[in-house]
Formats: C-alpha cells, sequence, structure tokens
C-alpha cells in the first residue's frame, strides 16, 4: 500500500479501491492493550514453574483472579518461547532466573521437602520424603514407601501438618511427585506456597540437602532394614534423637532475646 502511493501519489481512498481492500481495514488501529501485566505474570509463573504447560499456567492464572482466555494464553506462552520440549538434553538446560529468596523468620514459616533413595535387606527398593523446617531445623517427618505418588505426598503432608500447622511456603524440587496436580490442589486449598527450584541448582534447596546428608550418614549408612515396617522404625528412632539436637543456634538466640528484654525493667 505504502509502495503503492509512493510511486504512484494516489490518495489511500484510491489505493484500497485498486487493491480491491475495505479502507476501514488499512486504517483500522488496535485498541487492545499492550498486556504488559498479563506477559509479565505468565514469565513469573514460567520461571518457577519450568515443567508447565500453557493449559497449567492458565489454571493458576485463573486462580489469581485473571478472566482471560485460554486461547490468549496459548499465544502469549508461544510468543515468550516457553513451549516445552518433549526431549530436554542433559546438561544444557536453561537456568531461570528468580528473585532472590528471603531466610525463614520463624517456625512453619518455610519447610523444605525431598526424597532420598535406598534399599532393604532382600534388595527391594525404598523411597523416602523427608520434610524439614529451614528455621528451627526440625525434622516432622521421614516417611519411607516402596513407591510415591502425588497423593502420596499429600497424605504425609496433611498427616504432619495436622500435628504442626500448615507452613506458608515448602520448598521442592522439579520431582513428578510435586508438580503433579494432586499437590499442587493440596497446596491452593491450604493456601501453602510451592517454591520450586532451578533444574541443576540443589543449592536452591540446600537446607533439605544438608539435612539428607546427615540423614544418610547417621541412619541410612549405619542399619540394615529387614522390612518397611523395621526401616519405619529405625528411622523413626533415628528422627527422635535428631530432632533435640537439630536445633539452630538462632533459635536459641531468639527465645534468649525475648527472655532478657521481658527481664530488664527500668528503676524506679
Amino acid at each position: 500500500m505504502d509502495r503503492l502511493q509512493g510511486e504512484w501519489k494516489i490518495s489511500t481512498r484510491r489505493a484500497c479501491a485498486e487493491l480491491q481492500i475495505d479502507r476501514s481495514l488499512y486504517v483500522y488501529k488496535s485498541k487492545r492493550g499492550t498486556q504488559a501485566e498479563l506477559t509479565q505474570r505468565i514469565r513469573e509463573i514460567c520461571a518457577t514453574r519450568v515443567r508447565y504447560g500453557y493449559r497449567r499456567v492458565h489454571i493458576l492464572l485463573q486462580r489469581d483472579g485473571w478472566a482471560v482466555n485460554p486461547k490468549r494464553i496459548y499465544r502469549l506462552y508461544n510468543e515468550l518461547g516457553m513451549q516445552l520440549r518433549n526431549k530436554v538434553p542433559r546438561r544444557r538446560v536453561k537456568a531461570k532466573v528468580r528473585e532472590d529468596r528471603r531466610p525463614a523468620t520463624h517456625t512453619n514459616d518455610i519447610w523444605a521437602m525431598d526424597f532420598v533413595h535406598d534399599q532393604l535387606a532382600t534388595g527391594r527398593k525404598i523411597r523416602i520424603l523427608t520434610v524439614i523446617d529451614t528455621f528451627s531445623r526440625f525434622s516432622p517427618a521421614t516417611d519411607p514407601r516402596f513407591s510415591y505418588r502425588g497423593e502420596d505426598v499429600v497424605q504425609t503432608l496433611e498427616r504432619i501438618c495436622g500435628q504442626m500447622g500448615y507452613p506458608r511456603s515448602i520448598r521442592v524440587d522439579q520431582g513428578s511427585e510435586f508438580v503433579s496436580r494432586d499437590l499442587d490442589l493440596w497446596a491452593y486449598q491450604k493456601g501453602v506456597v510451592l517454591d520450586f527450584s532451578r533444574p541443576g541448582k540443589p543449592t536452591d534447596n540446600s537446607f533439605i540437602e544438608s539435612f539428607n546428608g546427615k540423614f544418610r550418614a547417621e541412619c541410612l549408612n549405619t542399619h540394615w532394614f529387614m522390612s518397611l515396617d523395621d526401616a519405619r522404625a529405625k528411622m523413626e528412632a533415628w528422627r527422635q534423637d535428631y530432632n533435640p539436637a537439630s536445633q539452630h543456634p538462632s533459635v536459641y538466640m531468639t527465645v534468649s532475646n525475648k527472655f532478657s528484654c521481658a527481664c530488664v525493667c527500668p528503676t524506679s
């Protein structure tokens, strides 16, 4: 159109007539906004949930109050280059930029959990779900099973949360059990934030990595497990012994400061 008008010096109306297009179509200006806020929110979701497709992103946006059509999410998702590859090559996973994490300030503020693998004396493999409070270093559970699904993780969390209360946030990796819909729905209903670590970055969940190292050195490597019940009993005995000795100095400093402030009173 611009070339035609520039070379032949004709009006827009005549150029549209020659090209047989409606003039209103040529002069139309879109009234749609830039959708910068929606695009930024999609980026934030995909930065922490790197294995989420556009449909699951759409569900999270609806929970946040966005009244958007899934087709629009699909278009923006593709424009941002967030499409999932069926086969992700090892050692070349693209790092995702994350916001800096703040440290926990009280108990039940931030938990961390992961899986540890071991086997019985018969050679049958078991998986142990380990959970720790990153503030107090208290471990509410070391739960062994032959296999774990998302619903099994929810069952264990419901059991320990019934005793200790629900945390504000739980740090997890990108394991299939942690990105499952069962755990996602449970976290949404209970108001718990699932804080996903980046693939290939165990330092994003350093508290549970440190705990798992102690758990393996002091319990798994020092016992034979005759059966699953025997493993539960020995792991629970170790956990009960570990918890009183695991209290971090920051916990004692907090209690000590509160006690000293309560004891100091002005002289009359």
